[in-house]
């Protein structure tokens, strides 16, 4: 029998469940990691450049470099701008939550495997009590290791819901400061197109 396999025989049928947590955490935080550098990847300061653009009253120029751009933030601007008329704030809000709920997803289950493992844990302790005084009151004091086998099953179920909690709460907590991170700069560069559409406006307005 493999040190694995005698692992998961000692804690009992509780560390079943305890797996597939670990592989649903593995497998999310992977997707999120690839899907979180691709995003950072895009990031290419377009969304500067358009903001330059509309500043010196060249909104269809700032709307097409935003439209065809591979910049989410550059991409939250130009729907911005395509409603500048009667919707900008709206329009932007709008593709910036689709941004911002594309970075979150996958983060629930992540949050719930972080409280849902150190209870599974909990409760194989509380099985492996059980058990522990079940076999003890067959076997009486005389055999103390009869109670071993129930013993175990408790401690290593509890240790593995804090391992399985401990490294899905690290990256957890990553993501999710990723996401504020960008949540912010996505503010921030509305904020200044909204600025600079006023500016924009007023350049045409001179100028014609």
């Amino acid at each position: 029998m493999t040190p694995w396999s005698q692992i998961m025989d000692q804690g009992g049928p509780v560390m079943w469940p305890l797996l597939a947590c670990s592989l649903l955490s593995l497998t999310v935080s992977i997707e999120r990691l690839i899907h979180h550098l691709r995003f950072a990847g895009r990031l290419s300061g377009e969304s500067e450049r358009m903001i330059d653009q509309v500043e010196a009253g060249r909104f269809d120029e700032a709307t097409s470099l935003g439209a065809a751009s591979r910049d989410p933030i550059a991409n939250v601007l130009a729907a911005g701008l395509k409603r500048r008329g009667h919707g900008l704030v709206e329009a932007m809000q709008i593709s910036a939550q689709q941004q911002v709920r594309g970075l979150r997803r996958g983060l629930g289950a992540l949050d719930t495997i972080v409280t849902l493992a150190p209870l599974l844990g909990i409760l194989g302790t509380v099985l492996g009590i059980i058990e522990s005084f079940d076999i003890l009151g067959q076997a009486g004091v005389e055999d103390p290791r009869a109670v071993v086998g129930g013993i175990a099953e408790a401690l290593v179920t509890t240790a593995a819901g804090l391992v399985i909690a401990v490294l899905t709460l690290i990256p957890y907590n990553w993501f999710v400061s990723r996401v504020r991170a960008y949540t912010e700069r996505i503010e921030a560069a509305s904020t200044q197109l909204e600025i600079a559409v006023r500016q924009g406006v007023e350049v045409n307005d001179a100028a014609g």
